[in-house]
């Protein structure tokens, strides 16, 4: 434009003059000089405001300036602020010589110019300060950052170490599953060791217990090989090849079981030669018997007349109606009986034994159908009852009187038909029809079978089982006379009842008939028989003279002292037998003597006296040297009480203060 040609060409001339031909420095300022000192004074900037406009200003886009701009601009902001770089010289506007301006029209613009400068100051110094604020938020935001991603980290590690933690904790119980394995198969093992060692033991005490049972089986048949010396007149043969024979057997069956003992258990093989022994002597004894039963058969055709003789004295004696018996054995010499003394019992006491098998008979009958059930509800049933009658019995005991009423309520409680517990559940006669009779009769024969194995073991223990089948009996009475039936089928001499040996009657038969045990054609010892048969006949003793405590006193005794002194009278009247009366004699007087003292007085005397004088020779006359055990110990105990004229208080006797504790 044609104006700003002019301005030019003034401002070209200003600087043409003398004085536009003069320098300006920076210096002067700082030396006080004033020049121009209103129009060249700057505003004073940030410390970074050199580092803005190096690194920020360069770089933006808006509102670019020129070279020239920028290079005085950097030098403007340079103001107050040292350099390490060499400083610009301020440049001054040049004005051509053949401008013109006035000096207001200068100063006009150089305020003007001012103004832009100060105007892009303060726009630089604003992007400055947003470029601070952006520079923080920047720095912000990477802490924020890198914050997060610490706590991203802390929670990654958190996360591994719970997982390692958790997987730990697996194997822990891995590990701690496979141990509880190990221990139970260890425990498992154990206890398979400990049950084969335990059915090892068995086996062995099985094995022992049959050779005891053997060794006891060849003694006994020893013994009635030694016994047919009686037979040496009969027979016209020797009888030491026997004999040495039985003894080399018996000798042979200890030697096994005194290995056996110092070795441990015995071996089926020392089983099998023990059995071979014996079945060895066996033969042997039936060899013998056999050679001694053709010695007697051509002794009795001898003596056949003879016997006739004798058997129709007998019949006339006797009467019509008798029936032909052969004396009992061990009866006396030859088989003779005393005329005053008879051999069979009297007829209305075998009428009331017979009385008491057949009312035994007929309660089997009752619960037969019980017994042969194949359901297995009533077996349980009968199991439990069965349990309930005889596992009081088992219990009876001295230790209390309280201890006894217990037993004596749970028993009367069962047999009146009330519930009592039993293995942890409660047991009646009401489950089943025919509980009753199966209950009554299982107990009499617990009570019974208490006598032939407790009371025989231990003979206080008589008095305890006595007093509690005494009140059961009273209150009971059917269980009474099953008691005695039992009693007088595995103790024919608490009848008494001397079985007599009927033509044709194999061995074994009368040997049960006289209470013997015979299992697998083996009769038991002499000595055990005679224990058996102590202990029933030490039970019925007490049975008879005692009455339960707690029972009423109106009542008389259902088998009372009376049939004490009726069997004592009874066997008195019968020939003895070898071993067996004397036995039972003092049994007998040594429990219920005393009672029957204090009942009968000078008739009891006057029996005592009968046995002594008359009894006694009977005795022993029938009794072998080797048997006088039995006789001499009645003997004594009888003389005794005669010289004291008293019969002792038998031990283990119930007094009154037992009933108190």
């Amino acid at each position: 434009m044609p104006s700003e040609g002019r301005c030019w060409e003034t401002l070209q001339a200003l600087r043409s003059s003398d004085k536009g031909r003069l320098c300006y420095h920076r210096d002067w300022l700082l030396r006080g000089e004033d020049v121009l000192e209103e129009c060249m004074s700057l505003p004073k900037l940030s410390s970074y405001s050199g580092w803005v406009v190096d690194h920020v200003l360069c770089h933006t886009q808006e509102n670019p300036l020129s070279s020239e701009t920028a290079v005085s601009s950097r030098s403007t902001l340079t103001l107050g602020q040292p350099s390490s770089g060499p400083k610009s010289p301020v440049r001054t506007p040049t004005f051509s010589p053949t401008s013109s301006v006035t000096p207001d029209g200068a100063e006009e613009g150089l305020r003007q110019w001012q103004e832009e400068q100060e105007r892009k100051v303060r726009a630089l110094s604003e992007m400055a300060s947003e470029q601070l604020k952006r520079f923080d938020e920047r720095k912000e935001l990477k802490q924020h950052k890198e914050f997060q991603d610490l706590r991203e980290v802390m929670e990654k590690s958190s996360r591994e170490a719970l997982g390692h933690q958790e997987k730990l904790k697996a194997e822990h119980r891995h590990r701690a599953k496979i141990l509880n394995l190990k221990l139970r198969e260890a425990e498992q093992q154990r206890l398979k060791q400990v049950e084969q060692e335990r059915l090892r033991k068995e086996e062995g005490q099985i094995r022992l217990r049959s050779l005891y049972a053997l060794q006891e089986e060849v003694l006994h048949l020893n013994q009635q090989l030694d016994t047919s010396e009686q037979h040496r007149d009969t027979l016209k043969f020797d009888l030491s090849a026997f004999r040495t024979r039985g003894n080399q057997l018996c000798s042979l069956v200890s030697g096994i079981i005194r290995a056996t003992s110092e070795n441990g258990f015995p071996t089926a093989e020392d089983q099998a030669v023990a059995e071979r022994a014996l079945q060895e002597m066996r033969d042997l004894l039936t060899s013998l018997q056999q050679e001694i039963a053709r010695a007697c058969e051509d002794k009795r055709r001898q003596d056949e007349e003879a016997a006739q003789e004798k058997q129709q004295e007998s019949k006339m004696q006797q009467g019509p109606e008798a029936p032909r018996e052969t004396p009992a054995p061990n009866q006396g010499p030859g088989g003779k009986q005393n005329e005053d003394l008879q051999v069979k019992v009297q007829d209305s006491t075998m009428q009331w034994y017979q009385q008491l098998q057949e009312a035994s008979n007929q309660c089997v009958l009752a619960f037969e159908e019980l017994t042969n059930s194949k359901d297995s509800q009533a077996k349980k049933i009968k199991m439990d009852l069965q349990k309930a009658a005889t596992i009081p019995v088992s219990q009876i005991s001295t230790i209390a009187g309280s201890k006894l009423k217990e037993i004596f309520d749970k028993i009367h409680s069962l047999l009146s038909g009330k519930p009592v517990q039993c293995g942890g559940h409660s047991v009646s006669v009401t489950l089943n029809p025919q509980g009753l009779d199966f209950v009554q009769y299982k107990l009499a024969e617990k009570f019974v079978k208490q006598g032939e194995e407790e009371v025989a073991s231990h003979h206080e223990a008589a008095f305890p089982i006595a007093v509690v089948a005494s009140g059961i009996w009273e209150l009971h009475p059917r269980v009474g006379d099953l008691i005695l039936a039992h009693l007088h089928r595995k103790c024919p001499y608490s009848v008494p009842f001397y079985p007599a040996f009927k033509e044709g009657m194999a061995l074994e038969d009368y040997q049960r008939m006289l209470g013997y045990q015979v299992k697998d054609s083996k009769v038991e010892q002499q000595d055990n028989f005679l224990k058996r048969m102590s202990g029933m006949i030490r039970l019925y003793a007490a049975i008879i003279q005692l009455r339960w405590p707690y029972g009423s006193r109106q009542e008389i005794h259902p088998h009372g002292l009376s049939h004490g002194w009726r069997w004592l009278a009874q066997i008195l009247n019968m020939e003895p037998l070898s071993d067996v009366t004397a036995t039972l004699l003092f049994d007998f007087l040594e429990v219920c003597g005393n009672a029957l003292m204090k009942q009968y007085q000078v008739q009891f005397w006057k029996m005592i006296l009968l046995i002594k004088e008359d009894y006694f020779p009977r005795i022993e006359a029938i009794t072998s040297s080797g048997q006088m055990g039995s006789f001499i110990r009645l003997k004594q105990f009888l003389e005794k009480c005669l010289q004291r004229q008293e019969i002792p208080v038998p031990k283990g006797f119930l007094t009154s203060s037992f009933w108190r504790s």
